[in-house]
């Protein structure tokens, strides 16, 4: 009985907090320890854990517990004095798809919602619990940025190209089309081009890159990324277009076309831009313990407007990552492309809301102002849809990314067969290049069921199906 409980009963932070421990360092501190259990049962554990907060001088010289003691008897429990205090009574927010979405999200969301610069937000049917801001959160905010309310993946953005070729083409030209995927694209966290292999594109020459040395360093990096796609859930596909009615604004006639679907970010650029400016701005912003994660810039301060600087470059530099892949794609194929269309995730806006200027947040969120191209896909198996979007003041101009996880990336890969997987993507004719378990199309939500929650954000406009997809298979995020 005390083994078992000592495999399968973990502490978590509501269990400490039911002690009287505070939420703020201390209470890491605490959980920290719990990771090195020597032999204890919870049961005990949590004795222990209130044995200390009662008397925590009786465990300076404890090998266990003095890191714990230590930071009670350096004041760690108690309130910073210059802590920024949370808004106990925050708006009330829309929830699109609520019955599909985790409790995790939602605690991040309304967590956000308490900041004293929140103006508004919205939470998309695709959410799922991120780091700060949950995937799938809208917010706005009242002139300060939220490096993770922007994410990791700076930019990230889907970019599709329509073909003038029938959807015949595909199964016709199915062994060449693989050979020019497999050539004109790379993956893998870390990965780049090399010597003459290298892209050139005018985005090298942009003078954000001189905003200040930790910028200028990463231009190499930058540069031998230039065209790539990383890890993840970045994905290169060809698939089949269909519209279903002529679409006078993409001067498309009705019809199935070959397209090119693409989805990554800013890679290594953007990830180290996002790791540094979080630490600054948990330096600045002394926000709660449980709200650290979305400490804020004011972008009146140095450091925000640095970080404004260096997110937008980091968004340039994703878009131009896409054009050099289309272009590649497309000389190789000879073909001539109907229409374009791009749109990006993994950023903020200035926009007007409700007659002011704000900040807005869009993490793993689609623009959807009146009019505006969006492109949400599903997943391997299931149709991705081009949008419209219908400017939906409630939504904050918004609607979902994707289709949303349904289960964790770690949860996935403990718990699916890759042979059921294999068996799944063959009964959907689907050529798979790469990808990792994480990335099966069981771990993702329903598409349709998160479009039926956003009826009211966009309307569709043409369906892709995707048909042959290269994907990372390193199993790793980003570098």
């Amino acid at each position: 009985m005390k083994t078992t409980e000592k495999q399968h009963t973990p502490i978590n932070g509501n269990d400490l907090i039911a002690l009287g421990y505070p939420e703020n360092e201390i209470l890491g501190i605490a959980l920290k320890i719990n990771k090195k259990r020597n032999g204890f049962t919870k049961t005990e554990m949590l004795q222990k854990y209130a044995e200390l907060l009662a008397y925590p001088e009786d465990f300076l010289n404890d090998k266990l517990f003095k890191s714990l003691a230590n930071g009670f008897r350096d004041g760690l429990h108690l309130p910073k004095h210059n802590e920024i205090p949370l808004n106990e009574h925050p708006n009330a927010y829309p929830i699109y798809g609520k019955e599909q979405i985790e409790e995790g999200a939602l605690k991040q969301m309304n967590l956000a919602m308490q900041l004293p610069v929140t103006v508004a937000g919205a939470l998309m049917p695709d959410a799922h619990q991120g780091y700060g801001l949950p995937i799938g959160g809208v917010l706005a905010t009242k002139n300060a940025i939220i490096p993770y309310g922007v994410g990791v993946d700076i930019g990230c953005r889907m970019a599709l190209s329509v073909y003038q070729l029938p959807a015949s083409y595909y199964e016709q030209h199915h062994d060449t089309l693989k050979e020019i995927i497999v050539k004109n694209t790379q993956f893998g966290a870390g990965q780049g081009f090399h010597g003459q292999y290298k892209a050139d594109h005018a985005i090298l020459e942009d003078p954000k890159f001189e905003t200040n040395a930790l910028i200028k360093n990463l231009k190499d990096k930058a540069w031998s990324q230039l065209g790539t796609s990383g890890g993840g859930n970045h994905f290169v596909e060809f698939g089949l277009i269909d519209f279903q009615q002529d679409d006078q604004a993409l001067n498309i006639p009705k019809g199935t076309y070959l397209a090119l679907l693409t989805h990554s970010g800013s890679r290594g650029l953007g990830a180290t831009i996002a790791g540094h400016y979080t630490k600054v701005a948990k330096q600045v912003c002394s926000l709660p313990y449980k709200a650290q994660n979305l400490a804020y810039l004011d972008l009146n301060s140095e450091e925000g407007i640095e970080y404004w600087l260096a997110m937008n470059l980091a968004g340039e530099y994703a878009s131009a990552c896409h054009e050099i892949i289309h272009q590649k794609i497309t000389k190789a194929l000879g073909a001539e492309v109907l229409a374009q269309v791009e749109n990006h995730h993994n950023f903020a806006w200035k926009e007007m809301y409700q007659n002011e200027e704000v900040i807005v947040h869009r993490k793993g969120a689609t623009p959807a102002a009146k009019g505006v191209l969006g492109i949400i896909p599903g997943s391997m198996t299931a149709p991705g849809f081009l949008v419209r979007g219908k400017g939906e003041e409630k939504s904050i101009q918004s609607a979902s990314h994707g289709a949303g996880l349904q289960m964790s990336r770690t949860q996935a890969i403990k718990s699916l067969n890759q042979s059921d997987i294999n068996s799944y993507l063959n009964d959907f004719g689907i050529t798979l290049i790469g990808a990792g378990k994480d990335e099966a199309p069981m771990a993702y939500k329903d598409i349709y069921e998160v479009m039926n929650a956003q009826h009211d954000l966009v309307d569709v406009i043409a369906t892709f199906t995707p048909k042959m997809v290269r994907m990372a298979d390193d199993g790793l995020r980003e570098d």
